[in-house]
């Protein structure tokens, strides 16, 4: 059985959040004011947004004055990527299996 982080998951299962990652991806860092310019939702919106990423250790925040830069830890984000690739194996097989057992049904119906 895959060991996976819910916590994580949680976080990435959000569309907004996943915009917030692909703008720090694109963009290196990026604060809740200049990062909410740029989707539909308010600067308290984004903040709790990235705290939650922040709580799943996919981004860290420095303080720079009134407001905090926030950028994404790569290594959680390629622990996360790891972790999905795992679960699609996971997946992949046990379609594969139900497969072969569809077609063995198939096949017995059809003799």
């Amino acid at each position: 059985m895959i060991a996976v982080d819910d916590q994580l998951w949680s976080a990435i299962g959000d569309p907004i959040r996943r915009r917030l990652l692909d703008l720090l991806l694109a963009e290196g860092v990026g604060t809740p004011t200049s990062l909410s310019h740029r989707l539909p939702v308010s600067r308290q919106a984004v903040t709790k947004h990235l705290d939650v990423l922040d709580r799943a250790g996919l981004v860290h925040a420095t303080p720079m004055g009134r407001e905090r830069r926030y950028e994404v830890d790569e290594a959680q984000l390629s622990r996360a990527v790891r972790q999905l690739n795992d679960v699609g194996k996971t997946w992949d097989s046990r379609l594969n299996r139900i497969k072969r057992i569809a077609e063995q049904i198939q096949r017995q119906h059809h003799d």
